[in-house]
């Protein structure tokens, strides 16, 4: 049995937090990136779905959001249905959704339980028993705890060596913390570029803004306006005029990975922030087919380019209406709104368009600006984006024949 499937029996996971290792941090509560750890501690935890957090630190009892101050108020709220799974952690403890969500996937039998160092991990069918031995007298000491449940369980079942818990309690443990949760950001869908290129240069960005009050919708915004301002340059058939463009598509590029960094970083992911990055990427990418091919008609006295920047511009817009239409316009969550232009991202057909549409391509533009021939981009997303939308509408009609048949 999981612990998810514990809460199956008393709803989400409980997480009781007891007074951890007196920290040598400048701050008793340090900050990092922008949040205090006990802010971070709770907002992780119902971020991956646990259900409640409980202080029994006297200083924290009254934390926002906490309920209960000691283990006769934990066992209430258990009892206020049936018993939930139990994690018992150390307020130096580091708030990480993810190592929060791999915890809730973790097997432990029925009647055991596990721990590593002063985090315990109790599945629902021994809630109950374990909050009675621990009612009594003075149990908010980790050791004390764990010696109770000791005696009474058994020695407890290690954790996997990948969900050993960050805790931060010196000066290093802050710098460790801030790079370990930087790094949880890193989305797997990244191209190789943006991975090895633009990521490093956004998460360094993202950290330093962290500690503002800038919103992540507010980066999208500035994103969007470098984005724009880049587009007049390709009106030049001057590769100078080229070159700086392609730059601040490049820098858009760039910051537009920030917002989402802070959205992650802060908890303050939301529906109608992943829909205006959406459509800021297209709408930027349209407006730069455009004046491309408005440049190339001007420098060449054709009205072919036209045709061709139209073509691109369609193409574009056209299956990113119909990816929002299909797949992110039913979302009702907070987070990712897009993640992939199918319902069923692990078909062939659906890998290769979401590699497709990765924005690794701007290194093709800021290469061919320096040279002065943004155009021959133009004449491949001419005809390129016009055959990604029509194969994004065959993957649609694939997945759906699927579904009908039952496949």
């Amino acid at each position: 049995m999981t612990d998810c499937e514990a809460a199956d029996d008393g709803g989400a996971p409980l997480v009781v937090l007891v007074p951890g290792a007196a920290a040598t941090t400048d701050q008793a509560d340090p900050v990092i990136l922008g949040l205090r750890l006990s802010q971070r501690i709770g907002l992780a935890a119902r971020a991956a779905g646990y259900r409640t957090i409980v202080h029994l630190s006297p200083d924290q009892a009254a934390a926002p959001g906490s309920e209960g101050a000691d283990w006769r108020g934990v066992a209430a709220l258990a009892a206020a249905g049936r018993a939930p799974a139990l994690l018992i952690a150390p307020t130096t403890l580091l708030g990480d959704t993810p190592w929060f969500r791999h915890l809730a996937a973790f097997a432990v039998e029925a009647r055991a339980w596990a721990a590593a160092g002063q985090v315990i991990l109790l599945p629902a069918a021994i809630t109950r028993d374990a909050l009675a031995l621990l009612e009594g007298g003075d149990a908010s000491d980790p050791a004390v705890i764990q010696d109770r449940l000791i005696r009474r369980f058994g020695r407890p079942a290690e954790f996997p060596a990948d969900l050993a818990p960050m805790v931060v309690v010196t000066t290093d443990d802050v710098g460790a913390a801030e790079r370990h949760l930087l790094r949880s950001v890193v989305k797997e869908t990244d191209g190789f570029m943006a991975r090895h290129v633009e990521r490093p240069i956004s998460l360094a960005v993202s950290r330093r803004l962290c500690a503002t009050r800038i919103t992540p919708n507010q980066m999208t915004l500035v994103s969007l306006a470098l984005g724009l301002a880049s587009a007049p340059f390709f009106l030049s058939a001057s590769a100078a005029w080229q070159t700086l463009g392609a730059l601040l598509l490049l820098a858009h590029s760039i910051l537009d990975g920030c917002d989402g960094e802070l959205a992650r970083l802060r908890f303050q992911e939301s529906r109608w922030g992943g829909v205006l990055d959406f459509w800021v990427d297209n709408i930027v990418h349209a407006v730069t087919f455009a004046c491309m091919a408005l440049g190339w008609s001007r420098a060449s006295g054709s009205i072919v380019p036209l045709w061709l920047g139209a073509a691109a511009v369609l193409g574009t817009l056209g299956a990113a209406g119909f990816v929002y239409w299909r797949v992110i316009r039913g979302k009702a969550r907070a987070g990712p709104v897009y993640t992939s232009v199918s319902t069923a991202p692990n078909r062939p057909l659906a890998r290769v368009l979401d590699a497709l549409s990765r924005r690794d391509f701007i290194y093709l533009v800021v290469a061919l600006a320096l040279f002065g021939k943004v155009s021959w981009f133009l004449l491949l997303t001419a005809f390129g984006a016009p055959i990604f939308f029509f194969l994004v509408l065959v993957l649609a009609w694939r997945e759906g024949a699927a579904v009908a048949s039952g496949a």
